[in-house]
């Protein structure tokens, strides 16, 4: 499995019973993922496999995630309903293809040979509309819009909501955000917004307000302008308000606070 179905499966797996609503049209009840692993010639695992309730009935939901065409995808998606039917008996079962990949999306939805008619869902996510995962306001679903189809809307308006919406549901956990941003990374070029989720990552870098240390006491008296960043040197709204912060921090704070290096930080101390 390549990296992006992982970084999909991942994300799939924590909003699985909205995700199961929204796109399957099923409200599933007492969610839980099972663990699977089938042995045969070589081992295979199913990414996906939930027990629930749907209007009071014991069911199965199996979710596999795609990044390529494959034409052998039908024969191991009945592969695995056959694996889910032995492991339990009787069980219903609905299996779902979600396919995220760049090329248009060519695979068939099932099986239909002589003594064999056999068929599952496949979801294109290039036909999802992207607010079905926005409006989740989740940091899981939000990175799974950026597969989506943003409709009428700015791609870069799109990611720049997506980024700003990361940043503040993760709040002050740094480490979450990059990890976040990574797979938005890796997802988007799918959809070839790399160069628009590079674009809102370097302006964010440079926004102090965004930054908590700067919403603390530094609102009153202080306008905020900054929107060229740091290119070669410091730009005076940036200089004014590393002067202002210094009026009350000491230098390795507002170093630490603004990703500016030491140095820089100590100039603007002995020139304010």
């Amino acid at each position: 499995m390549g990296n992006k179905d992982i970084v999909s499966k991942h994300l799939l797996k924590r909003i699985v019973e909205e995700l199961s609503h929204y796109l399957f049209h099923l409200d599933l009840k007492n969610v839980e993922v099972l663990e699977t692993q089938y042995q045969r010639v070589e081992e295979r695992r199913a990414d996906i496999v939930v027990k629930a309730e749907q209007a009071g009935k014991e069911l199965f939901v199996h979710i596999e995630v795609q990044n390529s065409n494959d034409a052998e995808m039908p024969f191991r998606m009945l592969r695995y309903y056959t694996d889910i039917a032995l492991n339990w008996p009787g069980s219903e079962i609905e299996q779902y293809l979600i396919y995220i990949g760049k090329p248009k999306l060519i695979m068939p939805e099932g099986i239909s040979q002589r003594n064999i008619d056999y068929a599952y869902h496949i979801i294109d996510m290039h036909n999802i509309d992207c607010q079905t995962f926005l409006k989740q306001d989740q940091p899981d679903a939000l990175v799974l819009a950026i597969l989506c189809d943003f409709k009428e809307q700015d791609a870069r308006e799109v990611v720049h909501y997506i980024i700003k919406r990361l940043k503040f549901l993760t709040k002050d956990n740094e480490s979450a955000f990059r990890e976040y941003i990574s797979m938005l990374e890796l997802l988007s070029t799918n959809r070839d917004l790399s160069v628009n989720i590079k674009e809102e990552e370097k302006m964010l870098s440079v926004r102090l307000r965004d930054l908590p240390s700067f919403e603390i006491g530094y609102e009153e008296g202080i306008e905020i302008g900054i929107e060229k960043g740091i290119e070669k040197g410091i730009e005076k709204g940036i200089e004014k308000i590393v002067k202002q912060m210094l009026l009350n921090m000491d230098e390795q704070t507002v170093s630490k606070s603004t990703g500016l290096p030491l140095n820089v930080v100590q100039n603007l101390n002995e020139n304010k």
